[in-house]
């Protein structure tokens, strides 16, 4: 006997009526795999044929139509690549199909991604295409995967039946993500540039995805045939009003595996999977909410904002509106929607909204006015309350405010149809709002100067006011292309911030190690009489040596120690020798003074020529030194003019240690300038933390907090593209957030802050209620002006 599954106790999801495909299958589950291997095997080549045999006309019509010769090379290469590489491909195709049906048999995953062949290729290349490589792949498996979830998941049931293991669509050896990784691995051999590679995929999804429909229908009918779970219906049954499966359905997910039996048809009828605790705080907080809501209505308050939100008044002579009324009038004002734009058309729109749809109700019925029940009347104020924070909400810029407005209406039905749209976190509808919240949040008009962000923005309110009816998948839908379109770009974004973070930290540790070489040059050559040409030797090339060795070898290496001590030995070389024990001494150094020199200068790149002309003066000052009547001072040394060029990363900051010396350190302001809490409240902050900047003309500039330097315990920002904003130490930045001249922007989702500050908003005007009736009687209450 297999073990029990966590659907076997679910009615809702398999009938369990399988006595007699157990007795039909018998003790020949290998043989059914077998079968099943084979026919996708067949199956699955014969399709990938038919992309190749269509790959040369399609390339040939780009070719054709291509803008200049560049790019018509580039897509005649790529039919010449692929037409070489094409048996090849279709072999490693069934082989890796082949392969992960053993890995599967042995509980392995799906292969990893291939390597890159080329070892050369730079870093952010490959990154680049391998990006763009996969969001193709997983953009074509996630939308085989909701076109052809209910065949799937019968599939997935009746393999998990003969196989005795979980199936699911990420480790099944015959679904989407099973033959795009397989075709990705195959693919690899085609050496194209990304844009054909691209439109391979793209053919691929044509012909080869799009084909797995019938070939999912064979596979179905072939395992009922072996009498693998005859009788077993090939759809998931979900609560009325819930909405239509969109995600890959997962029987049996490890995250449900504490729910009830109905939360987990819920979960595989489109919800992610949740929290448990989680979805307890949510479903407590709906509930105080429609307890507020049930108040208000009693008290006749209006919800503690404009007169929008009070009781409708009821007449009991009008029956009050169905479902299907309410959506006919929303989808006339959604219609009409469609010409808002702006902040304040928004706000007049979320204001007027009940009243609207009332009167849009009440000339579909031929009457003059409507009414709705209590019920449908709160999910309406509560839906009007939400957008109308998101109006007001500080974490979005002005223009997407007015752009998220927009979708008051679609959500209003959402709320209608499915009231789980408030009780539940992961509903798709408000997992796709917080998801556009959290990538507007960075916005801004300088940020966004090709207007991508905005656009795409954009594009889905207009998609959701132009085709949502009740069809609640779309959200879904919509939510997986616009996060392939974030995740693209916070690809692209992460890159630039590495670079800027490296780029900083690479001047702090320059600055930081020419300010210790100038400490060390400087200990030893201040107040110390020596020639100018050994004093320039020093604070020049000698330091930029010092620097060098630092960034590389650091301030403990052997040759840290040897600089140093060159350091010494010079400046001992040059002074005035008193005796012959010295003079002795100084012969014995000279030669491992110059072998030293020498490398030194040679490191720093410093120019031949002085290399010679400074030897050949050195060579004259040691002479005087060694002579028994030395000079009374060693400043009567010949002097040199050093023409040394620095290395690039010197240059950076200067072309003389000396300038370092001169450049002190800035000096911080002291902690106790700016109050506790403020110099608090910056150390708390995380990197990752999105804060908006106000300068002096009242433009706003929003940023991250990137890094935070170890050396400098500077605070490095920047923008959603992860280019530099600015950079602020602790006490500036405490001191701009308690001036207002930077703002920390809130991480909670917008859909959880919404409905804190309503559930906040509605106790506040409920407690202001009740407090007039419970003050004394000769007390005098207030009253607003």
């Amino acid at each position: 006997m297999r073990p029990m599954s966590a659907n076997d106790n679910n009615p809702k999801i398999v009938d369990l009526n399988q006595r007699s495909a157990a007795a039909t299958l018998g003790d020949k589950p290998a043989e059914a795999l077998s079968q099943m291997r084979a026919h996708a095997l067949k199956r699955l080549t014969a399709l990938a044929t038919t992309l190749f045999e269509n790959a040369d006309d399609a390339l040939f019509d780009l070719a054709s139509k291509a803008d200049n010769n560049a790019v018509q090379a580039q897509y005649f290469d790529g039919m010449r690549e692929v037409r070489k590489k094409r048996q090849q491909i279709e072999a490693r195709f069934q082989e890796q199909l082949a392969r992960q049906f053993v890995d599967f048999l042995a509980g392995r995953g799906i292969a990893a991604k291939p390597e890159s062949s080329n070892g050369e290729m730079s870093l952010s290349l490959v990154e680049n295409t391998e990006l763009e490589e996969s969001l193709a792949v997983a953009s074509m498996v996630a939308k085989t995967e909701n076109r052809l979830q209910r065949v799937l998941f019968a599939i997935n049931q009746r393999v998990s039946h003969i196989s005795n293991q979980r199936v699911e669509d990420t480790n099944s050896p015959v679904g989407p993500a099973a033959v795009g990784q397989a075709f990705r691995l195959a693919s690899s051999e085609l050496e194209v540039e990304l844009p054909v590679r691209l439109i391979v995929y793209k053919l691929f999804d044509r012909y080869v995805m799009g084909g797995l429909d019938q070939f999912y229908d064979e596979l179905n009918s072939l395992l009922v045939h072996a009498g693998v779970l005859p009788q077993m219906r090939a759809t998931v049954a979900r609560r009325p009003g819930s909405p239509m499966p969109s995600a890959p359905l997962r029987p049996g997910e490890a995250a449900t595996a504490n729910l009830t039996g109905l939360e987990q048809v819920e979960t595989a009828a489109g919800y992610l999977p949740v929290d448990a605790a989680a979805a307890e705080l949510q479903a407590n907080l709906y509930s105080s909410l429609r307890g507020l809501l049930s108040t208000r209505r009693g008290d006749g308050s209006d919800g503690g904002g404009a007169g929008n939100y009070a009781p409708a008044t009821y007449n009991p002579n009008v029956v009050p509106l169905n479902a299907g009324e309410l959506l006919s009038a929303l989808s006339i004002l959604q219609n009409q929607s469609l010409s808002v734009q702006s902040a304040a058309e928004s706000a007049q729109v979320a204001l007027r909204i009940k009243e609207e749809l009332l009167g849009q109700a009440g000339k579909l019925r031929g009457e003059n006015g409507a009414n709705v029940s209590g019920a449908d009347e709160d999910t309406i104020d509560l839906v009007g309350m939400l957008f109308e924070y998101i109006l007001q909400d500080r974490n979005l810029p002005a223009q997407m405010q007015a752009m998220l407005g927009r979708l008051q209406i679609p959500f209003l039905k959402v709320a209608l149809l499915d009231k789980h749209l408030f009780a539940r976190r992961t509903h798709p509808a408000r997992v796709l709002l917080d998801s556009l919240a959290q990538a507007c949040v960075g916005w801004s008009e300088e940020s966004d100067r090709d207007q991508r962000l905005y656009g795409k923005v954009k594009e889905i309110v207009e998609s959701l006011l132009k085709d949502f009816e009740d069809d609640l998948g779309i959200f879904d839908r919509l939510r997986v292309d616009f996060e392939a379109f974030a995740d693209t770009n916070k690809r692209r974004a992460d890159l630039a911030e590495q670079r800027a973070g490296e780029a900083t930290r690479g001047r702090e540790k320059l600055l930081d190690a020419r300010r210790t070489a100038a400490r060390e040059i400087m200990l030893r050559i201040e107040s110390r009489a020596m020639p100018e040409m050994i004093r320039n030797l020093l604070s020049r090339p000698w330091a930029n040596y010092l620097v060098l060795v630092l960034l590389r070898q650091g301030d403990e290496s052997d040759e840290w120690r040897h600089a140093l001590r060159f350091a010494d030995e010079l400046v001992w070389s040059v002074q005035p020798k008193q005796n012959g024990a010295e003079r002795e001494r100084l012969t014995a150094v000279l030669p491992q003074l110059e072998k030293t020199l020498r490398h030194g200068l040679a490191t720093v790149a410093f120019d031949e020529t002085d290399v010679r002309r400074l030897m050949q003066q050195l060579n004259v000052l040691y002479q005087s030194l060694l002579q028994p009547a030395a000079p009374t001072a060693v400043t009567e040394a010949p002097e040199l003019e050093l023409t040394d060029p620095l290395p690039a990363a010197s240059q950076e900051a200067g072309d003389s240690v000396m300038s370092v010396i001169a450049e002190e350190e800035p000096v911080a302001a002291p902690l106790d300038s700016v109050e506790e809490r403020w110099i608090a409240a910056v150390r708390e902050l995380k990197v990752g933390t999105w804060i908006e900047f106000l300068d002096e003309q009242g433009a706003k500039e929003r940023a991250k907090l990137s890094w935070i330097s170890p050396i400098s315990s500077k605070y490095l920002f920047v923008n959603r593209k992860g280019l530099k904003v600015a950079d602020r130490t602790l006490v500036q930045l405490a001191s701009d957030l308690a001036e207002g001249r930077v703002t920390v922007l809130e991480e909670v989702p917008l859909f959880d802050r919404a409905l804190d500050a309503i559930v906040e908003r509605l106790k506040s005007t409920h407690a202001a209620k009740m407090a007039p009736a419970a003050a004394p009687a000769n007390a005098v209450v207030a009253t607003p002006h």
